[in-house]
């Protein structure tokens, strides 16, 4: 099973395809709009990516959720399962390849912090870039299962940076 896209190597195009997005998206969160975030690998130059740009929309509450999930579907999106309590998750593909991402979490929300932290220590860190890029074109190579195989093997690697998930409060 493959993963829902190949790991690319850096696009300086990625940036402009996040502000693109970013601006087409933002309408359908209507006043409960605090901010949207450009996360994941490909907000980090450099780094190798699957390119799936990532969104992370910080709202100051879930409110209409079903006016919210329309107007996304008319965008392409589809609504997946929550990944926890108050982080909406949300995925466009076209032709059948995954490009989008959109984490949609509630202010103060633990995953905010996190994702926030982890793309910066990217940023400004090449040792931790690289260590980070080589174990995920690895963990591509030797892939089997799928996007739950990978996700679930490099989230040890994010924990010890970031600590793990399960210490982190629950809002």
């Amino acid at each position: 099973m493959a993963l829902t896209s190949k790991i690319a190597p850096y696009d300086s195009r990625w940036r402009a395809l996040f502000s693109a997005e970013k601006d087409r998206i933002a309408p359908s969160f209507g006043v409960e709009l605090n901010g949207i975030h450009h996360v994941g690998s490909t907000a980090v130059p450099g780094l190798a990516a699957k390119p799936e740009i990532d969104l992370l929309v910080e709202v100051s509450e879930h409110r209409n959720e079903t006016a919210r999930d329309d107007s996304l579907r008319a965008l392409g999106y589809v609504r997946g399962k929550d990944l926890s309590e108050g982080h909406h998750f949300y995925r466009r593909d076209a032709d059948g390849v995954r490009t989008h991402k959109v984490h949609v979490c509630i202010e103060g929300h633990w995953q905010i912090e996190r994702m926030l932290r982890f793309r910066d220590l990217l940023r400004n860190n090449p040792i931790v870039r690289q260590q980070y890029q080589d174990l995920k074109l690895r963990l591509e190579a030797d892939n089997r299962d799928g996007i739950g195989e990978y996700l679930a093997q490099k989230a040890p690697f994010i924990d010890a940076l970031m600590g793990p998930e399960r210490l982190q409060r629950n809002s």
